[in-house]
């Protein structure tokens, strides 16, 4: 039987597309051309095609690069190479937003319309572009070019932010940020790219790292002083003598230094990087995979981005820090598909890592075989989460998993899976060679070591920023400039959209896991976003509601039609057209939080409510008097 999707044959240039990286088909079983004699009495492929299904993933991406949508002939094609069934591939397919499924220009730019580059002005922009280029989606340079709304692209610091993709043979993507007006964006559109920046790389890199060159800095030591881009120059500046000093610590004596460090994750979750690196370590079962989460979609992110845009080595040494440790064979870096200047650093940095001996089947000599490939998302927040990461991988609609079994026993394909965040695997070099009751040192008692903060909105100076746990918010709101323009400060985002607001009265809060807690907030990414007294919080407690509504996976009943219902109700809220009274609305907005904590199979669900009724209860931004 053959099953399809309707919608005609792939296109020379698409077929081109998904060979390329799959390779020629073999017989007319799997996309090519039929030959009685060959194909008419025997069925080829079974188990070792269905087998390639975690490729689904990256032909989609091969056919958007080069056409710029993916039609239902494409579709098609990729379905027969890697026996997907049609409408399991379609459900995969329309699950992405950076994925296209009706025709579309070649050239297309991606204007953040989410919370930190709203802050900045990025409604007002989309205004204007919309008065001069007509609105999101027309077709403009005769087909040629278009643009679009996006969720947030992770480049915060340097709000508002444009990313322009361009599909063809050598496809490309250009981040213009800060964008100053509409016409630098047409220009983009018209095939004028931006240029490099002015001044030195120091210069530059302190547009996003405001602290670069500056002493005492651990994870964002050679950021803007060692060139990303050379493998020697990543030696000279000290980088893999923390492997050197792995192999003599043997698999055991890393992860007993790991877990002295006091080291957890820095994606949000704060779980203890040495139970996790133990547990896999001890499995019975093999291959075991390692899996580097750079899918951060947070608004307000963008930690992980420069740390894989500045020290990209740093990260593959610790990815084989962490592989020796566990016994991991195999590892994945799934990377935020917004991110093209780290995508094209860290592909550099791998294949002169594997050129020179330090990835491969003997890493350094030491006698261990590890290797790995970069994944690209495609535009979902929800595969940040673990497990649906590992459905993402394998070629399935990127839908969180069940727990238990969780990822240290049965995690990518089935297999024991470490799993750590960017951040996370940054501080594992520096642990090993200070020691790892030397770095748990550092910082506090129950937040060891220094944490990455993602400054944005009403600041002076807006970047990443490095501090030791225990310097409050205030101090860190000071480092960043302080509050823009001498005004007063209205609100500050803790956490991302997936955290709380706070007011000024929280300025003294030491930046702890411990002392958000206690503040009834959470450090989460490490989402820093200062909204001033001219900030409309209502339109952000409604952007969102959006984002979240946008970004459900739609897999579980509470989250699926209670961020619909809590997007809704703010909207109400906003243009005064409450069902009911005021009292009534903020009951059920509380009831509707309840019922996603209790019942979301995930964090997203269970965290959607938390910045708004945060909000809600501490700052009235929607001016209800004592309703709130």
């Amino acid at each position: 039987m053959d099953l399809h999707i309707v919608g005609g044959e792939p296109t020379e240039a698409e077929r081109a597309a998904v060979d390329e990286l799959l390779g020629a088909p073999e017989s007319g079983w799997d996309g090519g051309e039929r030959e009685a004699d060959r194909d008419g009495r025997s069925a080829r492929g079974g188990h070792a095609a269905r087998g390639r299904r975690d490729l689904l993933l990256p032909a989609l991406h091969a056919v958007q690069d080069r056409i710029g949508w993916i039609s239902r002939g494409a579709l098609n094609h990729i379905c027969r190479r890697l026996t997907v069934p049609p409408a399991e591939a379609w459900g995969v397919l329309t699950f992405y937003h950076l994925f296209a499924t009706e025709p579309r220009p070649p050239v297309v730019a991606h204007v953040c319309d989410d919370i930190a580059c709203r802050a900045r002005g990025a409604e007002g922009l989309c205004h204007r572009l919309e008065q001069t280029l007509g609105p999101a989606g027309a077709s403009l340079a005769g087909g040629r070019s278009t643009w679009v709304r996006s969720p947030c692209l992770g480049q915060c610091e340097r709000a508002p932010a444009v990313m322009v993709v361009r599909a063809g043979e050598v496809p490309s993507a250009e981040v213009l940020a800060p964008v100053a007006d509409t016409a630098e964006i047409a220009a983009a559109l018209a095939g004028h790219p931006r240029g490099e920046p002015t001044g030195s790389r120091l210069e530059a890199v302190r547009r996003s790292v405001p602290q670069a060159g500056s002493l005492g800095l651990q994870l964002l030591a050679r950021a803007g002083t060692v060139d990303p881009e050379s493998l020697d120059a990543y030696r000279a500046a000290g980088g893999y003598r923390a492997l050197a000093r792995a192999f003599e610590l043997g698999p055991a004596g890393v992860v007993a230094e790991v877990i002295a460090a006091k080291l957890v994750g820095r994606g949000g979750a704060a779980f203890p990087t040495g139970r996790k690196w133990e547990a896999v370590a001890k499995a019975n079962v093999h291959p075991r995979y390692l899996i580097v989460n750079a899918d951060e979609s947070e608004p307000g992110t963008f930690k992980d981005r420069v740390l894989l845009e500045e020290d990209p080595f740093a990260i593959l040494e610790a990815m084989a820090i962490a592989a020796f440790a566990t016994g991991c064979e195999r590892g994945f870096i799934y990377l935020r598909g917004e991110y093209p200047l780290a995508h094209e650093r860290l592909s550099r940095a791998i294949a002169a890592a594997r050129a020179a001996g330090l990835l491969g089947a003997d890493v350094a000599g030491a006698g261990f075989a590890f290797d790995l490939e970069i994944r690209r998302g495609a535009g979902a927040y929800i595969c940040g989460e673990e497990t649906a990461l590992f459905n993402s991988i394998e070629g399935k609609r990127g839908e969180p998993r069940s727990k238990p079994p969780f990822p240290t026993q049965a995690g990518l394909f089935g297999k024991p899976t470490v799993v750590n965040n960017v951040e996370t695997l940054a501080n594992v070099p520096g642990i090993l060679l200070a020691g790892g009751a030397a770095w748990a040192g550092i910082g506090t008692e129950g937040s060891s070591g220094t944490k990455l903060f993602c400054v944005s909105g009403h600041v002076e100076k807006p970047g990443l920023y490095e501090l030791p746990f225990g310097a409050t918010l205030g101090e860190l709101i000071e480092l960043a400039g302080g509050v823009a323009a001498g005004r007063a400060l209205k609100a500050v985002l803790l956490g991302g959209a997936a955290g709380a607001f706070v007011g000024p009265e929280a300025l003294g809060v030491p930046l702890t896991f411990e002392g958000a807690r206690a503040a009834g907030a959470t450090l989460g990414s490490g989402v820093v976003l200062v909204y001033d007294e001219t900030a409309d919080l209502a339109d952000a407690l409604v952007r969102i509601a959006e984002f979240f509504r946008h970004e459900s996976c739609g897999q579980c009943v509470p989250c699926r039609v209670g961020t619909m219902r809590q997007l809704e109700l703010l909207e109400r809220l906003r243009h005064g057209r409450q069902l009911g009274s005021v009292g009534e609305e903020l009951a059920l907005l509380r009831e509707l939080g309840q019922a996603m904590r209790d019942a979301s199979i995930c964090g997203l669900g269970q965290t959607a409510s938390s910045a708004i009724e945060s909000a809600m209860a501490r700052l009235d931004p929607f001016q209800l008097g004592g309703s709130a």
